[in-house]
């Protein structure tokens, strides 16, 4: 009877430890299936790069609204624009000092101009539009220089002396201002070297003063590019006056010229 016991009860032992050691072989056994069976292999998934709008959350405001995205403004690429050329200066000619060209005409008609441009220190003739004549110059010095703007001729001398300049001789002399300023042959030494005047060639002065009357518009400009302005018209002096004591008062004497010459008589000339 105790020897059946003790069996019966080593048998319930082994059967409790089956029992136990079952699931933990069972695991055992998935576990290397698991591991010996292959790897399947397929397409890896496709990534893509988070949208920064939506990788970041919007910020909020205390309100909880949500502000809207700032849009950078757009760059335009710069537009490149040439640099303006400088002016070209100096003369636009081959001519040197003292030299001119004239083209001697048979009959000189029709309406003349004269352009004195001190920058490049010429004179260009017109007559009915088309130029007859230009010439090298030499105009005021520093602290001296020649006057810009619109002149008429006011006399015409052939053979004048300087009242001002210890009587320098100043032939074909045809007079721009009272107070000094004229057209005349002279010594032409490349630059800017009178009192004021303009000199030209002896004998580009002398075919000038054939042909140009009292009254002749002479412009002088201190390059082509500014232009001067012309004066307005002064009105007569008696304007002001009332018109009985207007037609009391004789009507004013034109100029005299002096015999045989084209000068006029002005008053107390300095040249």
């Amino acid at each position: 009877m105790g020897f059946g016991a003790g069996i019966r009860k080593m048998q319930g032992l082994v059967a409790l430890l089956l029992m136990s050691a079952v699931p933990a072989m069972a695991g055992a056994q998935t576990l290397g299936q698991a591991q010996s069976a292959p790897i399947q292999q397929g397409p890896l998934p496709e990534v893509r790069p988070a949208d920064s709008a939506l990788a970041t959350p919007p910020a909020q405001t205390q309100s909880g609204a949500v502000p809207p995205a700032a849009i950078p403004p757009a760059i335009e690429p710069p537009i490149s624009t040439l640099a303006p050329k400088p002016r070209k200066k100096g003369p636009v000619d081959a001519l040197k000092p003292g030299q001119f060209v004239w083209a001697k005409q048979d009959v000189y008609e029709g309406p003349m101009k004269i352009v004195i441009v001190l920058d490049t220190q010429r004179i260009y003739v017109f007559q009915n539009e088309k130029l007859i004549g230009f010439s090298t110059i030499s105009s005021g010095k520093k602290g001296k220089e020649t006057p810009t703007g619109i002149f008429n001729i006011l006399q015409k001398k052939l053979d004048h002396k300087s009242n001002l300049y210890s009587n320098a001789p100043m032939p074909f002399m045809q007079r721009l201002t009272w107070d000094g300023i004229a057209i005349h042959g002279g010594d032409l030494p490349g630059y800017p070297a009178s009192h004021g005047c303009i000199r030209l060639p002896i004998v580009f002065a002398k075919a000038l003063f054939g042909v140009t009357q009292m009254g002749q518009e002479v412009v002088v400009l201190q390059d082509t590019s500014t232009p001067v302005k012309r004066p307005a018209p002064q009105p007569p002096s008696d304007s002001v006056v009332g018109a009985t004591d207007a037609a009391a008062d004789p009507a004013p004497s034109p100029p005299v010229l002096a015999p045989n010459s084209a000068e006029a008589s002005p008053p107390e000339p300095s040249v």
